[in-house]
């Protein structure tokens, strides 16, 4: 049943999509009343020539025309950290930017998020703005911030160019902290099939994985709408089809196409259904204390929570089945949930991903510190798990008894 009740929905972030459309960046700033543009990347995208292939669109604008690269910054790590957010947003202000282009994966996506939300808020630290781990601000309260932001995804997972919600590690407090603000996604988002091309397959597997679980959590989501339904439903289907094609043979343009499309879908369905997300609730927590890149951590729990809580995604099985093309004509609810996680878990061995974290050496005494670290995310709040539960899922991904 899809709800009556009150819901919102928004693509506030424009998206311009195609092999080589980051040639349109400068254009897209000016257009937006940028003078002074900052890149921010990481290191690995810097040594994959990623870095090199944006830059340098700046220097073919003739001076004085579009908008002027002022500054790249590359020292974004892994999670968004709060210090890496706090150190970019001190360089913006150094070099005199007012515009920014985010240029990679979910990390830097995130972290320009929290530059453009301090830049805007005049923060010096942004864990100031969370300090319960769970900022949320809606309209009427939440304005506008004018910070011409681009923003060009490097994998096809998070979808963050769109999602009004910022992940930020806090590094202090061993959690991933939220900002929700419908103004903190890019007003512009370039898909551009060709930066990720170069992206290891195991990488392009876990970030797909990321995405496909946006999509089924949307779905399964009780404040899931008509709306985001047509995300998260088109969203797995084009998973499905194109995350195997994109993992083994990564030069495939259509495929890396569609992946980009299919993130982007998945972050908006799971965005605006946002209440009860069981697997991000686990993947946050063992995350944040284990480092354990997001979409991975995403990948393992999937068909694992599905099968532990199985009342969350009966309601909706037979679209999810559908949309996965698994035939379940002749099946019931459950036997169709059956046969959907084992397609999901088909799909995560013919990719290439682990079926659990037996690389992370997470022991018994580890395993227990996960049950206060799931029931304390902010994610907790919508859909609480029993600790008996969150142990015995945790015994499932983590294979103690063989060390």
């Amino acid at each position: 049943m899809l709800s009556t009740t009150f819901s919102q929905f928004s693509m506030r972030t424009a998206i311009y999509s195609g092999s080589n459309t980051r040639a349109l960046v400068p254009d897209l700033f000016r257009g937006l009343g940028a003078k002074r543009v900052v890149l921010f990347s990481d290191r690995g995208l810097e040594n994959a020539g990623v870095v090199d292939k944006v830059a340098q669109i700046f220097e073919l604008t003739p001076h004085g025309v579009g908008p002027e690269l002022v500054g790249v910054y590359l020292d974004i790590t892994q999670d968004a950290e709060s210090k890496c957010v706090n150190d970019a947003t001190r360089y913006a202000r150094e070099v005199g930017a007012d515009a920014l282009l985010a240029v990679g994966g979910g990390s830097v996506l995130d972290s320009v998020k929290g530059v453009k939300y301090s830049l805007h808020n005049g923060l010096t630290d942004i864990n100031e703005a969370i300090p319960g781990g769970f900022k949320f601000e809606s309209f009427p309260e939440a304005t506008y911030m004018p910070i011409p932001h681009i923003a060009i995804p490097t994998t096809a997972g998070t979808g963050s160019e769109v999602s009004p919600i910022a992940v930020i590690y806090n590094e202090e407090i061993k959690l991933k902290t939220n900002i929700i603000n419908p103004f903190i996604s890019a007003d512009i988002a370039v898909l551009d099939p060709d930066l990720t091309v170069g992206l290891p397959p195991m990488i392009t597997a876990f970030t797909g994985f990321d995405a496909l679980t946006h999509a089924i959590e949307a779905l399964a989501s009780p404040n899931a709408t008509a709306l985001t339904d047509a995300h998260a439903l088109h969203a797995i289907r084009l998973i499905e089809k194109s995350l195997p094609v994109a993992v083994s043979d990564g030069g495939n343009i259509d495929a890396r196409m569609e992946m980009l499309h299919a993130s982007l879908m998945g972050i908006t369905a799971f965005s605006y259904a946002l209440n009860a997300i069981p697997v991000h609730n686990f993947a946050h927590a063992y995350g944040a204390l284990f480092r354990i890149p997001h979409g991975l951590a995403n990948a393992v729990f999937l068909p694992v929570v599905m099968e532990s809580i199985p009342s969350l995604y009966l309601p909706k099985i037979n679209e999810l089945a559908e949309a996965l093309r698994v035939d379940v004509k002749d099946a019931d609810q459950q036997g169709a949930l059956a046969s959907v996680i084992e397609k999901i878990r088909l799909l995560q061995h013919k990719v290439g991903l682990p079926v659990d974290f037996s690389e992370y050496n997470i022991s018994e005494q580890d395993l227990q510190r996960t049950i206060p670290a799931v029931a304390g995310d902010p994610a907790a709040v919508s859909f609480p798990m029993p600790k008996e539960l969150i142990h015995a899922v945790g015994q499932m991904v983590v294979p103690v008894g063989i060390k």
